[in-house]
């Protein structure tokens, strides 16, 4: 039997990892800074804009910053997985316009810091990218990034959007996590009240975890467009409710000792930004307001 024909069952697969690439400074700081990516992104979230400026990565390799940029299991670069799935091809451009809140389809928000444009739009458009399958481990992910920090040592953990809970489970299960700095993560780890309807504890955490969250600094970021009142669009109220949340949680963990500072940008003058905080127009400004954060905390 020629090699090439090795039954099937002798066969083995390599899936459910992350895919991670890096640039380390001459000189850099102490705490590198690792950063993941969110829904129906890879880790291009962070290294360039629609319009083709500098990401995140370059701005704060420029500051002297480690940088890790990783593509979750099951997106991007860590497509192999080991479980099958079915990818699809469903339109949805415009449910993703609304939802990242650069406006209301077909138009943009007043003032909003999105770069517009055809070009643009089309650009950011083609930087989603599907889930290649299931991963066995629902908590894959986080498995792969407490490997990635147990790897690197202590650094700082930049989350976005859906991979807020990612973040909160890796900083839960590795102490090497420092900090984190999340943008418009899509939920909050609360304890579980043992006397709640299990039905009702979506996301809840043991006291024991929960503890573990208070010991790091942490600073949540929200940009503009987010409505005060509940509207009739639902994309609209979840972020109002998203923001709502945000705060009890931070108010919750500073009140047992925590550091959560929750920054909504029009609150501090800065306006426009969409759910891509990190890619608009003024993303040199946000950053420089992170460093200044980091810089306070002596990261």
């Amino acid at each position: 039997m020629q090699p090439w024909m090795v039954p099937q069952g002798g066969q083995t697969r390599h899936g459910d990892h992350a895919d991670v690439s890096y640039q380390i400074p001459v000189d850099a700081g102490k705490f590198p800074m690792v950063f993941l990516h969110g829904y129906g992104q890879s880790r291009r979230s962070w290294q360039t804009t629609a319009d083709g400026r500098e990401g995140f990565s370059n701005i704060f390799l420029r500051e002297g910053y480690g940088v890790y940029l990783v593509d979750q299991p099951g997106r991007g670069e860590a497509g192999q997985v080991t479980g099958a799935g079915q990818i699809s091809a469903a339109p949805d451009d415009q449910t993703w316009f609304t939802q990242f809140r650069i406006g209301l389809w077909p138009d943009y928000y007043d003032g909003v810091r999105f770069p517009q444009g055809s070009e643009s739009l089309d650009q950011f458009f083609r930087m989603m990218t599907p889930d290649t399958g299931t991963t066995a481990d629902p908590n894959a992910a986080v498995a792969a990034m407490s490997a990635l920090f147990d790897k690197i040592g202590p650094s700082i953990f930049f989350t976005h959007s859906a991979s807020g809970f990612t973040g909160w489970q890796t900083a839960i299960a590795n102490e090497n996590v420092k900090a984190i700095v999340a943008i418009e993560p899509g939920g909050f780890p609360f304890p579980i009240d043992p006397n709640a309807d299990p039905a009702q504890s979506f996301g809840g955490i043991s006291m024991d975890d929960f503890t573990k969250l208070t010991k790091i600094p942490i600073i949540v970021y929200f940009g503009d467009n987010i409505p005060d009142e509940e509207t009739g669009i639902p994309s609209q109220d979840f972020w109002r409710q998203d923001l709502e949340s945000a705060r009890q949680w931070a108010d919750l963990v500073n009140s047992n000792g925590g550091d959560v500072t929750v920054v909504h940008l029009p609150e501090i003058e800065i306006y426009g930004n969409t759910h891509f905080i990190m890619s608009d127009l003024n993303n040199q400004e946000v950053a420089e307001h992170i460093a200044k954060w980091l810089s306070d905390k002596g990261l």
